[in-house]
């Protein structure tokens, strides 16, 4: 399998002057240098050097930070181990043990996370304390330098175990020779009541964890995994000069990245003439290339370099979240899009473009690591209470959000993570950090709404069922109204409402704890700007019952719905929409709630349809069954959607222990007369009207097209053959024939096809 891109194919000529890089060095000749991976890391340019470090010359060993250990040891007969007490126990001031005998539960390993200097230090230490089975505690501490090799300061941050952490102070000196594995960090435990304890930890590594990245690539595309730094002049004018990889970045974050093996190139040629990825496929391609890996948490990520969306130039990556149980897993980098057209005048295009690529590759990286945007922080860090960024200088922000725009935000870049990004990255408890593990933004906190909304725009919350009351099964849909109100034209961008980063929608259930509706998919993208006459408005479609936090309205009950939009730096608060999820009705809505409440099910209704995933499509099919509850017309437009063109399908073969796995993509062809038929008995179980509301206004128009090719003939054969047609071309009008309409919502269609968000 071919490599996905040569990380030496942007170094300068033979004259490249190549810095000395101690961070690497240091860690390449103290700990790398004992596997026999250093090779080939150094021949996939991974090392700053062109030949291997030869091990006579003298390195500067002087940075200390990293991951240091402490593991009791148990003897045989047991010793007896200290019995926690109730209580703080106050002994002797000047009185230091050596266990810690007022810990709350005991633990046999301890990881201490050193922060002092090195790649951008946070003066942090932070440690876990874990049993055989289970975190018990972890706590952070802000330190000062105190002396040479002593750091002290307050614990500030505690999570785990009540008491387990009793104590309040840190002293931690730094001893040992010039080579890392010779280092040790002892600290002493003191305040909060408890009894003073030191403790002494080894080195282990200068990182927090090791973890993998597989980059592939489609035939069509381009992958970018390094970047020259000085390859375009506008730029900090302190930036090093260097060749800069992906890995690179996130070892300066704190993690030793490397390249999975299994990294490589997808031929795309028997797909067709059709080069563009729906959203079901690439749903499908994450779900089948994820499922050989074992279903838990894992430092692994997997990035797909693809050349264009159906949806056109306007989208630079997709987010996947949430492939079955394991969230914040992978990525797709679309190539081709915006991020490859340079501004008008650009003087370096090659250079931007190239700029724009790494970029965008690395910001849909990090937040696999659970980090937000930089505006996005006050709406809930899972650990901490962070402030907004808006003008941070980080692969987190976008570029064009900055005052100045992309060349400002460019002119201050120095190819990092912002110093709370990186205090997360490193230091907040490891199930919030690592790939698979906790859902991206759950646990957060809805903090009340400013009494004062940017006046000058009306978002409005509602929904399509009477009473706003939907049956058991089906997931709630809101319909999203942006509204100018301000008198004079606006200019807004015309992205996805539901899927802009700017974007937060509340759910808060009678038995539930608040939580942030996240869409399976985000895409990474700019939308068409848009001019917004006074009293018109933007319209989107969101199902808001299934997300990447599962199924946040399954349970029947009510539920107080509320969004807010950052528009021009100022928020627009939404009003409060109170929906109802009825209890189930036949015993058969209840067997089925087993099979459809699944992530599996839930990101097919969301990317509406899956030609692959059987057991999914099985359980639609039980669906469509169901009569008097309009589950069963979403299922079968769910079903019918992908069989309207020729589908595409990335599958992975030979994962057996001596045959290499090999990946293709195969074709499905349309089969629009079995579309038809499931949109016909979609309208069957009760009319055309509750089928379009059970999908969502604006989720009909996108299809629009689609559902009005099936009453032709000359049905096309690919989703590219699709994205000739605009919704407010073809209309609901055009679609009729497939989905008779009632005048009523027709007339309220028109509207809403004038105001789509794509």
């Amino acid at each position: 399998m071919t490599s996905p891109a040569d990380p030496s194919a942007d170094r300068n000529g033979s004259d490249q002057i190549f810095a000395f890089d101690t961070e690497i060095a240091e860690e390449a000749y103290a700990e790398e240098a004992l596997s026999d991976t250093a090779p080939q890391e150094a021949e996939a340019g991974l090392l700053p050097l062109p030949q291997p470090l030869p091990l006579p010359v003298p390195l500067p060993f002087s940075a200390t930070s990293g991951r240091y250990v402490y593991t009791r040891r148990f003897n045989l007969p047991p010793v007896p181990i200290p019995v926690p007490l109730p209580g703080p126990r106050p002994i002797g001031a000047e009185e230091v043990l050596t266990q810690d005998v007022h810990a709350a539960a005991l633990y046999q390993r301890e990881e201490i996370q050193f922060d002092v200097d090195g790649a951008f230090p946070q003066m942090m230490i932070s440690g876990t304390r874990s049993s055989f089975l289970s975190t018990v505690g972890h706590w952070v501490a802000r330190v000062t330098r105190v002396a040479p090799g002593k750091y002290a300061g307050p614990i500030w941050y505690r999570n785990g175990t009540p008491n387990a952490i009793p104590h309040t102070f840190v002293s931690a000196q730094v001893t040992g020779g010039p080579l890392p594995a010779s280092r040790k960090v002892s600290i002493t435990f003191s305040g909060g009541g408890a009894a003073s304890f030191t403790r002494t930890y080894a080195f282990e590594s200068r990182y927090r964890r090791k973890i993998e990245f597989e980059y592939d690539r489609v035939d069509d595309a381009v992958a970018v995994t390094t970047v020259n730094t000085h390859g375009h002049p506008n730029r900090p004018v302190t930036l090093p000069n260097e060749t800069l990889s992906i890995e690179t970045v996130f070892r300066r974050a704190g993690f030793h990245a490397t390249v999975s093996t299994g990294s490589g190139s997808i031929p795309i040629n028997v797909a067709g003439p059709d080069a563009l990825w729906t959203d079901q496929e690439m749903h499908d391609a994450m779900q089948i290339h994820w499922s050989r890996f074992a279903n838990k948490p894992q430092w692994a990520m997997w990035v797909l370099f693809a050349r264009l969306h159906v949806s056109g130039t306007n989208l630079g990556g997709i987010m996947f979240d949430s492939i079955g149980p394991n969230h914040r897993q992978g990525t797709a980098i679309f190539s081709h899009a915006f991020i490859s057209t340079p501004p008008a005048g650009e003087a370096n295009p090659s250079a931007w473009v190239a700029r724009m690529r790494f970029w965008t590759a690395v910001h849909e990286m990090g937040h696999a690591f659970n980090l937000a945007h930089s505006w996005q922080k006050s709406l809930g860090a899972p650990w901490i209470a962070l402030a907004d960024e808006k003008e941070a200088r980080s692969f987190m922000n976008y570029p064009y959000f900055v005052n100045g725009g992309q060349a400002k935000f460019f002119s201050d870049f120095a190819y990092r993570f912002s110093d709370s990004e990186l205090l997360f990255m490193r230091h907040a408890p490891e199930r919030f950090v690592q790939m698979g593990n906790e859902a991206w933004f759950s646990n957060h906190g809805f903090q009340q709404a400013a009494l004062h909304s940017n006046p000058d725009f009306e978002l409005n919350l509602s929904t399509t069922q009477p009473g706003d009351r939907f049956p058991y099964l089906m997931p709630p849909v809101i319909e999203v109204a942006l509204a100018n109100r301000s008198g004079r034209a606006k200019m807004l961008s015309g992205a996805r409402i539901s899927e802009r980063a700017d974007f937060t929608l509340i759910i808060n259930g009678e038995r539930k704890d608040p939580r942030i509706w996240m869409p399976y998919l985000r895409h990474c993208g700019e939308g068409d700007d848009r001019v917004l006459k006074p009293g018109e408005a933007l319209y989107d479609s969101v199902i808001a019952g299934a997300g990447r936090n599962g199924w946040d309205m399954a349970e029947p009950g009510r539920y107080c719905l509320q969004a807010v939009m950052q528009i021009d730096g100022e928020p627009v608060y939404s009003n409060q929409v109170m929906v109802t999820v009825q209890p189930p009705s036949t015993r058969e809505e209840e067997r089925l709630g087993g099979d459809l409440f699944t992530p599996e099910v839930g990101q097919v209704i969301s990317v509406n349809g899956t030609r692959d995933l059987d057991h999914v499509r099985d359980t639609l099919a039980k669906a469509t069954e169901l009569k008097d509850n309009p589950v069963s017309q979403l299922a079968a437009v769910t079903l019918a959607t992908p069989l309207a063109y020729t589908y595409k399908l990335l599958v992975t073969e030979g994962q057996t222990v001596d045959e290499e796995a090999r990946q293709k993509v195969e074709t499905y062809k349309a089969d629009p007369a079995a579309a038809r038929k499931l949109i016909k008995q979609a309208v069957a179980r009760g009319s055309g009207d509750s089928l379009i509301n059970a999908m969502g206004h604006t989720r009909f128009l996108r299809d629009a097209p689609l559902v009005a090719a099936l009453t032709r003939d000359d049905v096309p054969n690919s989703a590219e053959a699709f994205s000739t047609f605009s919704a407010v071309e073809i209309g609901a009008a055009d679609a009729a024939p497939a989905v008779p309409l009632s005048d009523g919502l027709r007339a309220v269609l028109a509207a809403k096809a004038d105001g789509l968000t794509q």
